[in-house]
């Protein structure tokens, strides 16, 4: 009986490997049949890349790591490098309220010297959709953006239109655009100088970026910006309830660092359901509008 048993689970646990096999052979296959670019071979998991559409009909392509949405961007040429996602539009928002471009073209257009480019660091790369706005439609900016893992910079740049960008604002040679790959918070606390922008897009759930939740984190992201500098985070929280306890925390840290601390809420008509709500910090006055709460 003991053989018969041992035999009988060694058949199984070989079927099993045959079929797993199988799986990660002709998985991917099956799906670009439907149309969906897949690898399991991720440092978060197995990633998928397809085209759908938004509510209005137009073309998005959409990069789910894990099970998990990271990324959507468009693919028409005169929409490419527009921000897809509420919170994105809300921090280009954000961005020509600190530095309105209006006076940025009229010093070009009256001759001044140009000053260097304001230097922005984003912390997450995913599919590059805010850095890629920052580098098409704000040219005083040069971005340093830091992603983890190398294999989801390569999806941005093969299937997310990441080397199109580079190609056709001549970033390489300008400079405007700098792709570190390291973890975030450590590239961070390595550096000594200043920065005009801080972006932390690498928030996920319940897990902060770092200490961003923390007086040392808000204290570290003050250190590395300049006295009119602006940090703008993401915090995937509800607005209310238990589960919005990181972001009054968030919230409370930056407080103590700087003048001024907003909160942009993704879905300000459903408080308790999470959403990428968006802390702005800064030490001086921005007018917002009526997408920024005030805190």
């Amino acid at each position: 009986m003991g053989s018969s048993f041992f035999a009988t689970f060694l058949l199984l646990s070989v079927a099993g490997a045959a079929i797993g096999l199988a799986i990660r052979l002709l998985l991917p296959r099956v799906l670009a049949w439907r149309g969906v670019w897949f690898t399991w071979r991720t440092r978060f998991g197995a990633a998928m890349v397809f085209d759908s559409a938004d509510a209005d009909g137009t073309t998005v392509r959409l990069l789910n790591v894990n099970g998990t949405f990271q990324s959507v961007c468009y693919v028409d040429d005169d929409l490419l490098w527009d921000p897809v996602c509420e919170y994105h539009r809300s921090w280009a928002h954000v961005v020509h309220a600190a530095w309105p471009l209006r006076a940025a073209n009229h010093a070009t257009e009256t001759g001044q010297v140009p000053r260097p480019p304001r230097r922005a660091l984003v912390m997450g790369g995913g599919g590059y959709s805010f850095p890629k706005w920052l580098v098409a439609y704000r040219p005083d900016f040069a971005c340093a953006t830091v992603e983890i893992d190398p294999r989801i910079t390569a999806i941005a740049q093969e299937r997310l239109f990441l080397d199109k960008l580079v190609a056709d604002f001549d970033t390489k040679r300008t400079g405007r655009l700098k792709l570190v790959c390291a973890d975030a918070w450590d590239y961070l606390l390595s550096r000594e100088e200043k920065f005009d922008l801080i972006v932390n897009d690498a928030f996920g759930g319940n897990r902060p970026l770092g200490k961003m939740d923390t007086r040392e984190g808000a204290a570290q992201i003050r250190r590395h910006l300049h006295e009119d500098g602006v940090y703008i985070g993401n915090v995937r929280t509800p607005l209310v309830g238990r589960r919005a306890e990181v972001l009054n925390r968030t919230k409370e840290a930056f407080a103590h660092e700087f003048q001024h601390v907003w909160i942009l809420p993704e879905r300000p008509e459903d408080p308790r359901r999470p959403g990428n709500n968006a802390l702005v910090a800064c030490n001086r006055a921005l007018d917002l509008g009526t997408i920024g709460t005030m805190q």
